[in-house]
């Protein structure tokens, strides 16, 4: 059978059956798909489109397709293309030509749109509370290392002095920024297209802002036209996912740089390790090379659709079939990438002594020597040209900036007097850092608040938001 029969005369091909059905993938939507329905039907019965009575039996069928898909009774069929005609198809067969009145008024191509929309709110809700998971994973490890020492790089050597904590919260102002952003691309999503049907409206007096609220919508789309062409959102969605996963994969790239045994300033636990098929030794990052690796995938999954999309005519196309394939990948990577690193970072040690020590060396202190020099009078570019001097006579004689004597730091200026020598303790140089957003316990302890602040806040939302399960 099929639904577009009427108009052809001769039967669709097998392979474009095949060719043409998305069930295989699209079948993950039919609880939305149902729910759909059911604020379709009550919208026509709420119209007097239908009685109520053909309302009710319709609704009470859906809720009991609903239940026997979700108990494994119902098989979907090829036959029947996608999971809107599949549904629709088991409706008829249980209550005969009462179940064709669903569609009145409806189009697949609102119906759809509306399924992706309900899909795409509940998937970012869920990788929101992985965000917040792992917010809370690196704030609570970054609160417990508020002194613990280490060196901060750039180009991956060794710069100024910082503390795993400083470290740890930069990570969670990253996640904070994509739960935000994930937000904010909410805020467009929230709309509904059901009742723009094909891409015209149509001709029977709906209330689309009925069926939105019952939904658990802000509101319709304001343009038929638009409500079925869109897939913006997806997009940004994809958009936000895939700087998630670039924040992940730099997260990654320390992971595997910082377990190694060249740095050795973490490990990682057992239960997120894996050994070698022929070296007993081994103790491989493969998690974090998984997430990196992944990383890639979500930007191609950005990609395909980005292409598919740029150059459709409104309105809708059977090339908008791809985007949900693409999008199921996306939302699938990142939230078990998420969860892998919640667990990763929750068990990982880190070697406080091995950090301090890693401090000794690089002269990560330098900038707090030309600091030294500055704040006693000398302009900053003088003193930076005397402290490189110094750098260079320290690594031509083996020495660091703790153990050259003061007679020598006089030679390269007067204003060097003894002081020096605690002004560049490792302690002392993160512990002066205390402007907003630095290093020093006084500051984290600030940070710290406005994290928790952050997640208090952000758990509230999650706990205030309910996908309008109107089933």
């Amino acid at each position: 059978m099929q639904y577009f029969s009427g108009r052809f005369k001769e039967a669709a091909s097998e392979l474009i059956l095949d060719f043409h059905s998305s069930i295989h993938f699209d079948q993950r939507l039919y609880r939305y798909d149902i729910m759909g329905s059911i604020a379709h039907v009550r919208g026509l019965s709420k119209m007097e489109i239908i009685s109520k009575e053909d309302g009710c039996l319709i609704e009470k069928t859906l809720l009991e397709i609903l239940e026997d898909i979700e108990n494994g009774k119902i098989t979907f069929s090829t036959t029947y293309e996608d999971i809107h005609m599949n549904i629709e198809k088991i409706l008829i067969d249980r209550i005969g030509d009462v179940g064709k009145k669903l569609h009145t008024g409806r189009s697949r191509n609102d119906q759809v749109a509306v399924d992706m929309r309900l899909f795409t709110k509940d998937e970012v809700k869920k990788i929101q509370s992985y965000l917040i998971e792992l917010i809370e994973v690196t704030t609570n490890l970054g609160k417990e290392h508020l002194e613990t020492y280490m060196p901060g790089f750039t180009h991956l050597q060794k710069a100024q002095p910082i503390s795993f904590g400083h470290y740890m919260f930069a990570y969670s102002e990253m996640f904070k920024r994509d739960f935000i952003r994930l937000n904010n691309a909410f805020e467009l999503l929230d709309y509904s297209p059901l009742g723009c049907a094909a891409l015209a409206g149509t001709t029977y007096p709906i209330d689309r802002k009925f069926t939105a609220h019952t939904l658990g919508f802000k509101g319709p789309t304001l343009n038929s036209l638009d409500g079925v062409s869109d897939r913006d959102y997806l997009i940004e969605i994809m958009s936000a996912l895939s700087i998630v996963m670039m924040h992940l994969s730099r997260f990654s790239e320390e992971i595997i740089i910082y377990t190694s045994n060249d740095f050795g300033y973490i490990e990682l636990s057992d239960a997120f390790s894996t050994g070698s098929s022929i070296m007993p030794q081994k103790k491989n990052p493969d998690a974090a090379e998984l997430v990196r690796g992944k990383t890639g995938r979500v930007y191609g999954d950005l990609m395909a659709l980005l292409t598919t999309m740029k150059g459709i005519p409104l309105a809708y196309n059977k090339d908008m079939q791809e985007d949900k394939e693409v999008f199921f990948d996306a939302v699938d990577t990142v939230k078990g990438c998420l969860q892998v690193f919640v667990g990763m970072v929750k068990t990982l040690k880190v070697k406080n002594e091995v950090l301090l020590l890693a401090c000794n060396d690089g002269f990560i202190n330098a900038t707090d020597v030309a600091d030294y020099l500055t704040v006693r009078g000398m302009s900053f570019r003088e003193a930076y040209k005397i402290t490189g001097e110094i750098v260079s006579y320290c690594i031509d004689n083996g020495l660091n900036l703790e153990t050259l004597p003061l007679e020598k730091y006089r030679e390269f200026s007067y204003i060097f007097n003894g002081d020096i020598y605690e002004t560049i303790a490792i302690k002392n140089c993160v512990e002066k850092r205390k402007s907003l957003g630095g290093p020093s316990k006084e500051s984290l302890l600030s940070h710290l608040e406005r994290l928790n602040e952050f997640l208090d806040g952000a758990k509230i939302d999650l706990i205030n938001y309910r996908l309008n399960d109107i089933m």
